[in-house]
């Protein structure tokens, strides 16, 4: 009997589009490609926004507390979405949310270009935290779910390479973009967005079971969201209205009320936003902190710097955002080395090292003044690079590698409302020490890049505030190491390495 011939329709649809199956063995390689390129456009808007910030105060008529909620307004959205974003994934499927990540994106993106204002651009800047809320919960479990555990290292090292990449970009690209409008810093994004959907449409498939659990945590994020924005509220505006304004309290005391409240809520959900139970794995709770504690101490560094180099350096955008360069290129080197250590020999040693790489980086830039040669700059940026790379991929790894399939959409964002809720803090608690008893005129022109005529003396508060502010983050830092090394070994996978990885 003959064999029927095979019709147009049936000679393998697959060809007529990018990517694999999901069995197929390289399919880990596709998925991979459309996280990294979510870390790209994320990490790459970040640079090109912090470099902008001078021009978009002097364009828009920004004040400096405006400014700032330019930039945590969306940390804010992405941070308190995350976990909800996370659990829909968990629900519905992470390709749906991963390709409306995308689109939301880009439809802000292109808003916030046409601001008129700082409250206009102010509100688009939220809505693109709904879309990175969806593309950072789902970044890491997309990943965890298409590789093997033991080389799951190798892959978050990837994607931090890339975010590393997007970090040497996104600042001279800013530069480039501002020296045209700051209108392009945002446009830029929107055929990035739209290529990234197609592409996440296109070969990502659905490889986890539902969660059967429907529920969704309302209460627990408002209480969240209106905690957290209180608390950074207050720390933002204590350091330039005095820390009596009766703002600053009264956003202190809904603070101290709703975050307390928000754990007992959880504690008590049946769907929770953020499920504490996961907690119960010393792996998982010490690596969690350790990311909180990274953000927490690392973050705000970019925005201190580009200050520093456009105010009492008095560099143009350009140049700042070429200088900002050697932290990225050392997180570009470290991470996915660090990432194949890690698949090795277990990650407790080399995420505890990275984090004290990055005090010693962090601690050396308190020597640095309005004069200092750029060559000691860069160096201590390197170093800070260069230990964040060690931390984040084997720390990633670690947190993700033993939680269930089903519960990775809520897992991954867990870590990522951690370590954002650190970086959000981080940058508030900055601006709060820099800004305090800092003259106001002083404070004006550093942060609108037109320092250049002020003398050291008057530039000498803002220098040693600044000093202030990164021995804290110092030591902040050294606190991860040892919160890293009380977590237990990270196992690798039983077929690479039968026996327990040390450290």
């Amino acid at each position: 009997m003959a064999t029927p011939k095979p019709t147009p329709t049936s000679i393998d649809r697959s060809r007529r589009r990018p990517g694999v199956h999901a069995e197929h063995p390289h399919y880990k390689w596709w998925a991979l490609s459309c996280t990294s390129l979510g870390m790209l456009m994320a990490t790459i808007n970040s640079g090109t926004l912090i470099i902008a910030l001078p021009d978009l105060e002097r364009s828009l008529g920004v004040s400096l507390l405006q400014l700032v909620w330019v930039i945590l307004v969306y940390m804010i959205a992405s941070t308190v979405l995350v976990l909800t974003a996370g659990r829909l994934s968990d629900l519905f499927g992470r390709k749906r949310a991963y390709v409306l990540g995308f689109l939301l994106f880009s439809i802000a993106s292109l808003g916030a270009g046409f601001s008129g204002g700082p409250t206009e651009l102010i509100l688009w800047r939220i809505v693109q935290g709904v879309g990175g809320a969806l593309l950072f919960a789902n970044s890491a479990a997309i990943v965890t779910d298409a590789f093997e555990r033991e080389q799951l290292g190798v892959a978050m090292g990837t994607n931090t390479m890339v975010a590393a990449v997007g970090l040497v970009i996104g600042p001279v690209l800013g530069g480039a973009l501002v020296s045209i409008s700051w209108h392009w810093v945002f446009w830029f994004n929107v055929p990035f967005g739209l290529i990234g959907s197609a592409w996440a449409g296109l070969v990502l498939h659905e490889l986890s079971s539902r969660d059967e659990n429907r529920g969704l945590d309302l209460v627990g994020s408002t209480a969240y969201l209106v905690g957290l924005t209180g608390f950074v509220y207050a720390l933002s505006r204590g350091g330039l209205t005095g820390w009596d304004d009766s703002l600053v309290i009264a956003a202190l005391a809904v603070a101290a009320v709703l975050l307390p409240l928000f754990v007992a809520i959880e504690s008590r959900q049946r769907a929770p936003m953020l499920d504490l139970s996961l907690f119960g794995d010393k792996m998982f709770a010490a690596a969690s902190g350790a990311a909180f504690i990274n953000g927490l101490s690392r973050f705000a560094l970019m925005f201190i710097f580009v200050f520093y180099f456009q105010g009492p350096q008095g560099d143009d955008p350009i140049t700042a955002g070429l200088k900002l360069a050697p932290m990225a290129a050392a997180m570009l080197i470290s991470s996915p080395i660090a990432g194949m250590v890690a698949d090795r020999r277990g990650s407790r040693t080399l995420a505890a090292a990275g984090m004290v790489v990055t005090a010693v980086g962090l601690a050396l830039m308190t020597t640095l003044q309005v004069n200092t040669p750029y060559w000691e700059s860069g160096l201590y940026l390197f170093l800070v690079g260069l230990g964040s790379g060690m931390f984040n991929s084997p720390n990633t790894a670690a947190m993700m590698g033993g939680v269930p399939g089903e519960r990775r959409g809520v897992a991954a964002g867990a870590r990522v409302m951690l370590q954002n809720t650190g970086a959000v803090i981080s940058i508030a608690f900055v601006i709060a020490v820099v800004t305090n008893a800092v003259p106001k005129d002083v404070l004006f022109k550093i942060f609108s890049g037109l320092a250049s005529g002020l003398s050291p003396a008057q530039l000498d508060p803002f220098i040693s505030h600044m000093h202030l502010a990164l021995w804290c983050l110092a030591g902040v830092s050294l606190a991860g190491a040892v919160v890293s090394l009380m977590r237990p070994a990270h196992r690798v996978a039983a077929v690479a390495r039968p026996e327990a990885a040390q450290g």
